[in-house]
């Protein structure tokens, strides 16, 4: 469920800001979301996101079944 970084932190064994630097990176890849709750950001998974990256790694497992069929 949706988290902020101190949450996700706690459950970590890296530093908040480290967990930080990833949820930014992970954001501008668009697979999380963030949302403004005070002075706080309260994280998601962004399913669309994940469904862009589940397609795109399916054309390499697509790619290696072709190429594994003619053995």
């Amino acid at each position: 469920g949706p988290k902020t970084v101190n949450e996700l932190a706690a459950g970590l064994p890296v530093s908040r800001p480290a967990v930080s630097q990833h949820l930014k990176v992970l954001l501008d890849a668009g697979l999380v979301n963030a949302k403004p709750e005070g002075t706080r950001r309260v994280y998601t998974v962004s399913n669309a996101g994940f469904l862009k990256l589940n397609i795109w790694l399916d054309q390499f497992w697509d790619a290696e079944q072709l190429g594994s069929s003619g053995n």
